[in-house]
Parts: C-alpha cells; sequence; structure tokens
C-alpha cells in the first residue's frame, strides 16, 4: 500500500469519478491555494465529498474517507477571484489522515483496492448495466455521449462502471455510495438499480407528458370548434357572446381556484348576463352578483404568526387583571397552534359594559397576526341580516357575514358577533337561528348565504361573541358557546386601569403632553367614587375625556401651561358629585333589608321595604316585579306563616293585615335577583317590629321548606355591597367555593357569612336576636 500527501479540494454538491472528466468552479481561499500548491505537486488533488453541503469552512470530521485523486488539465481565472479547473479522475484512494497545512488541507492517502471477482457473474451484471443505460439515454436526451457504442464496447467492467456512474445525474449521496463499494460485483449491482430507478422516474415523466400534451390538442380542438361556431354565428347575424362583460367576469372567474359546482353555476350567470339586454333591471341584478361573488376571498388565506409568549405579552399590555380570562385565552391559543384545527369551543365573553369584552377579541386578533371584523347584532329582528335576502328583487343584498368577508378580503379573520343577548325575532324570521349554522364548526364549512346561493367556507374564521348576560340567548345557540365571564372591577383595578391604560389614551386623543397634565392616585379615587357607578371603567374614561377637554381650553386660552390634578382640584372640574360614597343610613330600620343583585350592568344594591297594614290579609307587590321575585316574595311570605310558633308571630296576623312589599329604583324591571332571603328579613322585621341589623346585605332563593339556594353573580354583588358600604354580607354555603375568585381587597372590606336555611339567616339579621 503506498502512500502519499496530496493536497485537498473538498466538494460539495458533486462527486467526481476515476476515467471522468469535469469542470469544477472553485472559489474557496483555501481550495484555490490547494491549486496552486498542486501545480507544483504533478498537478494532483485528492477531491473529496463534503458530508454536510451547507458547511463553508469543513474540517477533517466534516469530509469522507473515500475520495479520488485528479490531474488538473486545464486553469482559467473568472471575474470574481473564482477559477475554473477542468480535472480528470485518477483513481479511488483512502484517506488514511487529514493534515491541516496552513490555509489549506492536505491528506495522506493510500490506495483503495477493489475486490475484482472474476466470475460469469460480474459478466452478467456488466451486460445488463450497458442495456439499460442504453435504454436511459433513449428516454433521457439531456445527457448526450458522441459515441455511445463506444462507450458500451468497455471490456473493463471497473472503468464502464465509473464512467456511467460518474455521468449519471444520480444524488451525491449515491455516487458516494458507488465511490465507498469495494466488491466490484455489488458495485455493478447498485448501478444497475439505481439505472432502473432513473428509467422508471423517465417512464412516469413521460407519461405525464403525453397526458399533459393530449389535453392541450383538446383545448386547441376546443378553441378551434368555438372560432368555427363564433365565425357561423356572425354569418347568420346572431348575438355573439364574447362581450367586453362577458370576457371581463370569464378572465376573473379564471384567478379562483373553485369546486366545480360552483364554478359551474357562476358561468351559468355569466352566460344569462351575456344575453340579458342593456338597461334592463335583470341584467344590473345579474351584474351586482357577480361582482359580489368574484370579489369574495374564495382562496385567500392570511398567513398566522402566533406564538405564545408574544400572545400573552398583548394580552397584559392591552388589559390590567382577568388573570383566568387571559390564561383561558391563551390555552385556546395554545391548541389551535398544535392543531391548525378550529373545530373548538366558540368563545362567548361576556359581562357587563365596559370591563373589556370586544378590546380582548381585539387583543386575540393582534396576538393571532389575524385581520379583525366585528359586526354588532344589537337591534337584528331579521333573519336577513345574518343569511342575505333572496335575490328576486333589485334591492336585495347579502348578509352581514359575507359582506364582511368582502371588505376584509380574507377567509380566515377573527370575526366578533358583539352582543348577541340583543337580537330579537318577528315575522321576518329569528336571527339567532342562522347564527346556528354560522357558529356551529360542522356545518359552517358550507355556509349558504341566501343572496349568493353558494356554499362558503367559513371554517377557517374564528367567530367570537360579545354578551351582558346570557338570559335572552336562546339554550341551542349559547349551547353552541363557550361562557367566559368577565367580572367588574374592583376600585383598585379601575384606578390602575386609570393609570396604565385611560389616561395615557386620552392625553394623546386630546393633545396633551405628558409634562401639561398629571393626575396622582386621589384624583382617580374621587373620580371612582364620586361621578361612576359602573361595573366596566367606560364612564370613568370619559370623565378623564372631560378633565382633557377642560385643561386644553385652559392651555389653548393661555392660562396656564401645567396642570396636576389632585383631590382638592378634582372636583372643580368636575363638578358637584353624582353619587354618594355612603349610600347605607347608619340607623337600624324595621322592615327594610337591602338586597344584591346581577343586572346587566354589573352587580347592584337593591332595598326591599315591607309595610304591615289593617286589612284582610292580602299580599300587595309594587316596583315592576318579575314573575321570579313575585314568587320569591310569596315564598318567603308563606314560610313565615308555616313558623310562626317559632318566631312568636301571632297568628291572626296574616289574616288581620295587608303586607306590602315594595322594591324602589323607579320603573327598572326586577327579575331574578335571588333575593328570597332579602323578602324574608324585611317580612320578619316588619311582622315582628325588630329592625335590621345595619349595613347588611343579602342574595340567595328560598324554598318553602327553608332551604337557601345558591346564586351566580357572586362578585359582581360583593363589589357592589362594599362600593355603597355594606358590612356584612349573607350568601348561600353552597356558594362559598365561588369566593376563591374574589379579590382579596373585597374579602377584607366585607364580613360573609354563608347560611344553609333560613334560620340562620334570621338569627343573625335581626337586631336583638
Amino acid at each position: 500500500m503506498s502512500k502519499r500527501n496530496i493536497p485537498v479540494i473538498p466538494l460539495r454538491g458533486t462527486a467526481v469519478f476515476p476515467y471522468t472528466m469535469i469542470t469544477l468552479d472553485v472559489g474557496r481561499k483555501s481550495s484555490l491555494i490547494a491549486i496552486e500548491k498542486s501545480v507544483n505537486n504533478d498537478d494532483l488533488v485528492c477531491l473529496v465529498q463534503q458530508v454536510n453541503a451547507s458547511q463553508e469552512y469543513p474540517q477533517a470530521e466534516d469530509l469522507y474517507e473515500i475520495g479520488v485523486v485528479a490531474a488538473i488539465r486545464q486553469i482559467i481565472k473568472v471575474p470574481g477571484g473564482l477559477a475554473r479547473v477542468l480535472v480528470e479522475g485518477m483513481e479511488r484512494v483512502v484517506v488514511i489522515s487529514f493534515k491541516a497545512s496552513n490555509p489549506y488541507l492536505q491528506a495522506e492517502v493510500a490506495d483503495f483496492n477493489t475486490v475484482d471477482e472474476a466470475n460469469d457473474n460480474i459478466l452478467i451484471v456488466l451486460r445488463a448495466v450497458k442495456e439499460a443505460f442504453v435504454k436511459f439515454l433513449s428516454l433521457n436526451h439531456n445527457i448526450q455521449f458522441e459515441d455511445i457504442t463506444a462507450l458500451t464496447d468497455i471490456d473493463s467492467a471497473e472503468q464502464l462502471g465509473d464512467l456511467i456512474g460518474g455521468n449519471m445525474p444520480f444524488s451525491v449521496e449515491k455516487k458516494q455510495e458507488l465511490l465507498e463499494t469495494k466488491s466490484l460485483y455489488n458495485r455493478l449491482e447498485k448501478l444497475l438499480a439505481y439505472l432502473h430507478e432513473e428509467i422508471a422516474l423517465l417512464k412516469i415523466d413521460q407519461n405525464i407528458q403525453k397526458q399533459v400534451q393530449e389535453k392541450l390538442e383538446d383545448t386547441q380542438r376546443e378553441y378551434y370548434l368555438r372560432e368555427q361556431l363564433r365565425t357561423i354565428k356572425t354569418e347568420l347575424g346572431l348575438r355573439e357572446k364574447s362581450t367586453p362583460e362577458f370576457a371581463k367576469y370569464t378572465n376573473k372567474l379564471s384567478d379562483f381556484d373553485l369546486n366545480k359546482d360552483v364554478e359551474e353555476k357562476l358561468l351559468q350567470e355569466i352566460e344569462r348576463l351575456s344575453k340579458a339586454p342593456k338597461g334592463s333591471p335583470e341584467r344590473s341584478i345579474i351584474e351586482n352578483y357577480l361582482n359580489l361573488c368574484l370579489s369574495l376571498p374564495w382562496n385567500n388565506l392570511d398567513n398566522e404568526d402566533m406564538e405564545i409568549a408574544e400572545a400573552e405579552r398583548i394580552l397584559n399590555e392591552d388589559h390590567y387583571g382577568l388573570k383566568k380570562v387571559k390564561e383561558r385565552i391563551i390555552e385556546y391559543m395554545a391548541v389551535l397552534k398544535l392543531t391548525n384545527n378550529l373545530k373548538g369551543p366558540i368563545l362567548c365573553f361576556v359581562g357587563p359594559p365596559g370591563v373589556g369584552k370586544t378590546s380582548l377579541a381585539k387583543s386575540i386578533a393582534r396576538a393571532l397576526g389575524r385581520k379583525f371584523i366585528s359586526s354588532s347584532l344589537g337591534g337584528i329582528k331579521d333573519e336577513a341580516a345574518i343569511r342575505g335576502h333572496r335575490r328576486t328583487y333589485v334591492g336585495a343584498m347579502p348578509g352581514r357575514v359575507i359582506k364582511s368577508l368582502k371588505r376584509v378580503k380574507t377567509r380566515n379573520p377573527l370575526f366578533l358577533f358583539d352582543e348577541i343577548d340583543k337580537m330579537s325575532s318577528d315575522y321576518r324570521g329569528d336571527p339567532s337561528s342562522a347564527m346556528l349554522e354560522v357558529l356551529d364548526p360542522e356545518q359552517n364549512y358550507q355556509f349558504t348565504d341566501h343572496y349568493l346561493d353558494l356554499p362558503f367556507d367559513l371554517s377557517k374564521v374564528i367567530f367570537v361573541t360579545t354578551a351582558n348576560t346570557t338570559h335572552n340567548i336562546p339554550k341551542p345557540l349559547l349551547d353552541r358557546m363557550e361562557l367566559i365571564t368577565l367580572p367588574g372591577y374592583t376600585e383598585e383595578e379601575k384606578a390602575e386601569i386609570a393609570l396604565l391604560h385611560l389616561f395615557p389614551k386620552q392625553l394623546i386623543a386630546h393633545g396633551l403632553k405628558k409634562t401639561q397634565l398629571k393626575i396622582d392616585d386621589k384624583a382617580i379615587k374621587v373620580i371612582i367614587n364620586e361621578y361612576t357607578r359602573e361595573a366596566g371603567v367606560r364612564e370613568l374614561e370619559r370623565k378623564i375625556a372631560s378633565i382633557c377637554r377642560k385643561v386644553a381650553k385652559k392651555i389653548v386660552a393661555k392660562e396656564r401651561t401645567r396642570f396636576t390634578i389632585s383631590q382638592k382640584n378634582v372636583r372643580d372640574l368636575l363638578g358637584k358629585p353624582i353619587f354618594r360614597v355612603d349610600l347605607l343610613s347608619d340607623g337600624n330600620q324595621v322592615g327594610i333589608a337591602t338586597a344584591l343583585a346581577y343586572t346587566e350592568v354589573g352587580g347592584e344594591t337593591m332595598p326591599v321595604e315591607v309595610v304591615i297594614s289593617s286589612g284582610e290579609g292580602k299580599l300587595k307587590l309594587t316596583g315592576k316585579l318579575g314573575n321570579v321575585m313575585k314568587e320569591s316574595a310569596q315564598t318567603a311570605l308563606s314560610y313565615l306563616h308555616s313558623q310562626a310558633g317559632k318566631y312568636l308571630i301571632p297568628d291572626e296576623v296574616f289574616s288581620k293585615n295587608d303586607i306590602h312589599v315594595h322594591v324602589p329604583q323607579g320603573a327598572v324591571p326586577k327579575d331574578g335577583p335571588s333575593a328570597g332571603i332579602t323578602i324574608a328579613v324585611a317580612l320578619l322585621s316588619a311582622l315582628v317590629k325588630k329592625p335590621v341589623q345595619n349595613r347588611f346585605g343579602f342574595t340567595g332563593e328560598i324554598t318553602l321548606s327553608g332551604r337557601v339556594l345558591p346564586i351566580g353573580g357572586l362578585k359582581e354583588k360583593l363589589l357592589a355591597a362594599k362600593r355603597v358600604g355594606v358590612k356584612t354580607v349573607i350568601i348561600p354555603k353552597a356558594n362559598v367555593n365561588d369566593l376563591i375568585d374574589i379579590p382579596k381587597s373585597v374579602e377584607r372590606a366585607l364580613k360573609i357569612i354563608a347560611v344553609e336555611n333560613v334560620d340562620q339567616v334570621l338569627k343573625v339579621a335581626l337586631k336583638g336576636d
């Protein structure tokens, strides 16, 4: 085994075989220097394939151990510092070791000993290789040999194998495998297998080309026949269909990848348009329809760029608090990223006005990198607002879903249906029934608008809805959605939101700089307590905007250049306070108890008054009460009547007196506020003439047997209690677990007593018991 040291040129994306000549474009500095060294060393270089072609500066471990010694036959300098080198492969070699000879590599190489089994099998496989190669050349005209006969007449199996292997368009991995195979028989077998693979691929390619050619010939034949038909129609004086409008719409239609049924329907409409007389109402209807259809995003999908960490940052940047709501949104996004499947829940944000439902939907769209569109459903009574009108008259139009998608020009936006609880129905149909199809992932992939009258795929749209309450949402529609409750904010949360979001936003909106107007924490709390009474922060933002307007006026009038809003001067700008901080009197009152209610605008307190007067045992209810509150009053009275002996109530009180239960607050409808125990307390107080405990609030419904039932909206009710100065709150024991979600500041401000039955309520509710 002879050993020698030769300069190395690493190859990437190509391979050189013995007996073959190839031109290499050399640009790496190390390779150029290796060529210079080889010129002084018998013009020989060692060509070794890189394991990883993307490696720019390969080291010894990045190169294969089997290479080819090649002779340099010609060197041509080309612009850009490159060299075009013609090399001829001489022999295989085994690289014993690579030696770094800065700045190029040298290799100590030894002879590669091919195992040449002289037997009949080699002759058989060699003949098969020749036949396969000739067949390949007959199918592939891109590889040219001047004398195929001379090539195939070569008797040396090794030489023929290297010549064919070096000139075939094999992958570099296959070529390297042929270089490394020691057994000549195995090498020829592999070469034969690779040749058969290439022949099979060429046959497939030829079949495809043949089919394409046949289709092209059919198209050309159809075109020729259509041209003949056009000429015949012209000669006969018939209307020619190829009007400018016809060509315009057919050209537009060809830009879309539509399914066969949709395309045929649109072609029929284009055919109708070509036959419709100019100026006719029918022509106008067809044109409007085609303009809509061909402007819809049938195939347009925006690319998403969703990272969970970035989504969390956006949600925290846009919204303060709402920890559980944000966690659920992040979970929703994570599942969407993993599955890329929208057949999940439709999120419905439920909460009072001003708590951030709409802005949360906008933040989700921003975090997902999707376009945002919204449609308010408040006051909708007509089903056509969702599904569109049938195309039977001039004024027909598509529904809101299709119109919005046309405007946004993408098939995968985030679509917000705002105020879904404000829909109603009349003789024109029920829009909530139409929403069932829109919001159902199992159906909306072929949503059919009445005007469009074609199935349109809504499965890529992310639908989000908002509502103030769920009472008015039909049960089937409610079942389509996952409810995420956004409760009201505490005083501390409102103050943080005002300082972090509302105040900076209003400064920009009113053209004010941070140096011109400042506001301190105490002033914000005065605004919250004395000028707003809400669960959200909408009115708070209006008051801050009012301050900014007044300050802007003073700055323009050059009265002052800088202002600081403090607890002392905030009332000067906003006028006299609208609300009292403490709405409850300090005195204990007979027959009056405070109920805690949850309404569309958040938690509220509601006094319940009871008066006993001489009469005939009648129960009178006033205050525009709903059916639920009327039943609560009847139940509370029946329970106290059944337990009269326990509470030392004379039986004749119920037969010789009239009982009047009144819930003030004007004409505001009151229904379902869970006021059963409140009415029972007020009734017992009036019947036994004992005052109700000072600053007590009550929530909970009762049964005839005296059990206290669980309620909803506990957080909102406790916030309302804290806001008006209630100190002790009676709640159902079944709601104790809900206290986990109550802010610590609210729990510290209130004494919360959990009860299971009415007896426990009445023991602590009346003064002296």
